[in-house]
């Protein structure tokens, strides 16, 4: 039921996840928040089965903090993604997987702009933009059809507020709220927390 949505621009990454929380048929939350910063210039949005994606979004954010604390540097968005991957790759054979899909956002000097796509099977792309969820059948067409190489923050932007409309509008079931987040040089910021006009 729930929604990520992730658009690469040519000074950030735009990132967004729905707010929403439920359990079978029923919502549990309104207000969850899906992003978890793992370092200055990296964050990711994860969704999964009740539970998982704040267990593993928490795991990953200390197992990076303690990686840069031992090696005194930390990770750019190429080797945390594949560092990430490898964590979920290892958990599908173990007797308790995690079940989360994510979208990994970061931006470095070597890289740029830089997002990674990965599912609870430990697959990993880098993609150019990209959405997990019931939200992807509405959003990734708007994102082919709109998403350049060389779009700006507020086009972007734009993009994503599109792809929430839609899915807002189209979906069957309700995601009333998304937060979307911004990854630049200059750090990880909610830009909105967008809620459905009545």
């Amino acid at each position: 039921m729930e929604s990520l949505l992730g658009i690469t621009a040519n000074d950030c990454v735009i990132i967004a996840a729905d707010s929403t929380t439920a359990h079978s048929i029923s919502v549990m939350k309104h207000d969850q928040t899906k992003m978890h910063k793992l370092g200055d210039n990296l964050a990711m949005v994860i969704s999964g089965n009740a539970g998982d994606p704040a267990i593993f979004g928490d795991f990953m954010q200390k197992n990076l903090a303690l990686y840069k604390i031992k090696n005194q540097y930390a990770l750019g968005p190429h080797g945390a993604a594949h560092y990430i991957r490898r964590t979920l790759a290892e958990s599908i054979r173990s007797r308790r997987p995690y079940s989360v899909s994510l979208l990994l956002a970061g931006m470095s000097e070597d890289e740029g702009s830089a997002l990674y796509y990965m599912d609870y099977l430990g697959s990993l792309a880098k993609i150019p933009y990209g959405a997990h969820g019931y939200g992807a059948y509405f959003s990734l067409s708007i994102m082919d059809r709109l998403h350049k190489e060389d779009c700006s923050r507020d086009e972007a932007i734009a993009i994503i507020r599109e792809c929430i409309k839609e899915i807002q509008h189209r979906l069957i079931i309700n995601l009333p709220s998304f937060k979307i987040y911004a990854v630049s040089k200059d750090g990880v910021e909610e830009v909105e927390d967008l809620s459905m006009q009545e």
